[in-house]
């Protein structure tokens, strides 16, 4: 492979050089970043450039956009940053977008806006669009519209040759499905343009208990005989949070054990199906209302502000309340262990339906996420005995929810999705190039 003059590609820092700790910057903060070179790109050129001079000497390549979803420490080798490629192009016609490698979900919310048209976008504006769909992508109406990953039309993407591809379902099946749910495994993508849905209001928000006077369990168990009996259409999640009694917190926050109820739905029978959820117990705080899917980063709230954590999930075949109850209670603000957050997902739905992607366990009824700070240490103290706890009914784990954990690749993939996934890796990357998965945002 012909040699790369590294001055040739904008911003190429090495340790030491100014500006390459603010390259590394990212949304989180808790895992060391020491790569032995970062190479800022800002085209498709510039990726190029980038994977062919990796590819001359053996490095190994990360990218990373956001830095959401950091999979854990890095050091040497080439980290490409993509925050620079940002432009978002919304064809209302067609109903697609196509979004660079950079580009956030809150920007692709706002173009897609005075179309009438919504992105299927996660709970938090920050996260980078591309290696959250390359994930899979659980986002806020997935109960109705399925995965982002099953609504991406094409990907432009930088493979491990130094070649810059289209991909589509019909010019080159196997790459697109391993693109999809593979994440950053296969190459550099660039691009990819993706389907909107015509939504442009919705009723949603979340209905807030205190954990301390009413029985999170006991909130759980509610939660989960609710679920059964919503449409398809309602996406909703389940949280248990102990918030720090810091004064930069809302006062209906401060210092309690908040366990919440989140809720999206598209629908016009949405106040009548939530009802229920205000006779759980007392309830502190209720947002539920029809908003413009522009205020849809209301409904969960998410933190804005880097910060570290630690995180895994687990992929269940059937929520079995008890064993998860006890995870609460491991897990709780009494348990002695650092901060931990939990959150439910309820599954299935359009979820469910098969599609031509890698995207695992979609026989998944719920996904159960726990987020906690600290080091690793003592973060896998608190999450392996909670996780264990639901081993009897768990599937798998969820590559997006892998914060700091996907350096483990055990449970990412169904045996046959793996295998198969191993072959196309031989295939397309054969010198292992894309060795670290990185910004797998949620």
């Amino acid at each position: 492979m012909t040699s790369v003059d590294s001055t040739a590609i904008p911003r190429f820092l090495r340790p030491g050089d100014l500006g390459y700790d603010d390259e590394l910057a990212g949304f989180q903060t808790g895992f060391a970043r020491r790569p032995a070179v970062v190479c800022a790109a800002g085209t498709a050129e510039d990726v190029i450039a980038v994977v062919r001079y990796a590819a001359d000497r053996d490095l190994p390549i990360g990218v990373q956009a956001t830095g959401h979803g950091l999979p854990g420490d890095f050091e040497g080798g080439v980290l490409v940053t993509t925050k620079r490629m940002d432009r978002v192009t919304v064809d209302a016609e067609a109903r697609t977008v196509r979004v660079q490698a950079g580009v956030r979900w809150g920007q692709v919310v706002a173009a897609a806006e005075p179309y009438g048209l919504a992105p299927l976008n996660g709970s938090a504006p920050g996260v980078g669009a591309v290696s959250y769909t390359l994930g899979g992508g659980l986002g806020i109406l997935a109960r109705e519209f399925g995965y982002a990953a099953d609504h991406v039309r094409s990907l432009d993407v930088v493979t491990a040759d130094g070649r810059l591809r289209q991909v589509t379902r019909e010019s080159d099946p196997d790459l697109y499905w391993a693109l999809l749910g593979g994440g950053h495994n296969f190459g550099v993508v660039t691009e990819l343009e993706i389907g909107l849905v015509p939504v442009r209001t919705l009723y949603g928000g979340s209905v807030a208990f205190d954990g301390r006077q009413t029985d999170p369990a006991v909130l759980l168990r509610v939660y989960e005989e609710w679920t059964r009996t919503v449409p398809d259409g309602l996406t909703s999640s389940f949280a248990a949070v102990p918030y720090p009694d810091l004064p930069a917190l809302p006062p209906h926050l401060r210092g309690r054990y908040v366990v919440s109820v989140r809720v999206a739905h598209t629908g016009t029978d949405g106040e009548r199906i939530t009802a229920p959820l205000r006779e759980f117990g007392p309830v502190i705080a209720d947002s539920l209302r029809e908003m413009p899917y522009a205020e849809s980063h209301t409904i969960h709230s998410d933190p804005d502000f880097p910060h570290a954590y630690y995180g895994d999930s687990a992929m269940l075949s059937e929520l079995d309340v008890d064993r998860a109850a006890e995870v609460l209670a491991r897990t709780g603000p009494d348990a002695g262990g650092p901060m931990c957050v939990v959150q439910v997902n309820h599954l299935g739905g359009a979820l469910a339906r098969p599609a031509p992607n890698s995207v695992p366990y979609r026989e998944g009824r719920f996904l159960v996420r726990l987020l906690t700070v600290g080091d690793r240490q003592q973060a896998r103290a608190v999450l392996d005995p909670a996780f264990a706890l639901l081993a009897p009914v768990t599937l798998g784990r969820a590559l997006n929810f892998a914060f700091g954990a996907g350096d483990r690749t055990e449970g990412l993939y169904d045996d046959g999705t793996r295998k198969r996934l191993a072959g196309l890796k031989a295939r397309y990357d054969p010198a292992n190039l894309f060795r670290r998965t990185y910004d797998v945002s949620a």
